[in-house]
């Protein structure tokens, strides 16, 4: 599914927070790139910028400096309309507090963003990520009646269910306990091998970063390493290797 154009890119990407002394720098010239078709989660030590880098990659932020690329489409020349068409539209996001609206049920929230959107459902396309995540006999069900890992896989879905360039997934084990954290990881990379679907993580857990592809490494705000095939013995050297100032295997 690889292509010669990443999903998503930075280049030379910059962000600072605040200005004189006080100045924040929560990235600094990165430039790293993310395979369409690829399951790559981003870790590093807290403050390190990977939420940062996250945020601006989805345009949910904008960069002090540098480019960000959604297959050739560069964010830092939209408009705040056409960014908001484009996040809609190319991105799709999995939350940590899975975000589903307690009112619908589990498929009004799958289908939201096409009715945001004013686009009719893809219905044999919500048939497959219905089945391949799990959640037929769950449809008519409310938020409140559904799991944590199958309020997750709403999300997925829902995350899912436009077709987006890339899925943005921030810390989305974070409030699951590890058997269903790990049910959830499995699911999304499931996405990947069998959907072509492109997952960008950010996540503080070895073991979540393990079921990725590709780890890209960060500290200070910069790239310090990737570990391709990540176990998590090898994501707990590269975080070691980081904290002491060493650069993470490539």
């Amino acid at each position: 599914m690889n292509t010669s154009t990443p999903a998503v890119r930075a280049a030379g990407l910059a962000k600072v927070y605040g200005s004189g002394d006080v100045a924040v720098h929560a990235l600094r010239a990165v430039d790293v790139a993310f395979a369409a078709g690829e399951f790559t989660a981003i870790m590093g030590p807290s403050g390190s910028g990977k939420s940062t880098l996250m945020h601006l990659l989805a345009g949910l932020d904008e960069p002090t400096a540098g480019r960000v690329l959604l297959g050739e489409t560069d964010l830092t020349q939209l408009d705040d309309k056409r960014l908001t068409l484009l996040r809609r539209e190319r991105v799709g996001f999995v939350f940590q507090a899975f975000n589903l609206l307690p009112m619908y049920t589990a498929e009004q929230n799958i289908v939201l963003p096409c009715e945001l959107a004013g686009r009719a459902v893809d219905r044999a396309w919500l048939d497959q990520l219905v089945d391949i995540l799990g959640l037929r006999e769950r449809l008519g069900h409310r938020p409140s009646e559904l799991s944590g890992g199958q309020q997750q896989r709403v999300a997925i879905a829902r995350a899912l269910v436009t077709r987006p360039d890339v899925v943005f997934a921030d810390e989305p084990t974070g409030n699951l306990d590890s058997t269903a954290g790990t049910e959830v990881l499995a699911f999304l990379r499931t996405c990947v091998r069998e959907l072509g679907q492109t997952v960008v993580m950010v996540t503080h857990d070895p073991a979540a970063a393990a079921h990725a592809q590709r780890v890209v490494m960060l500290a200070d705000g910069r790239i310090a390493g990737e570990i391709t095939d990540p176990t998590p013995d090898a994501v707990l050297a590269g975080l070691d290797a980081l904290r002491t100032g060493e650069v993470a295997v490539r």
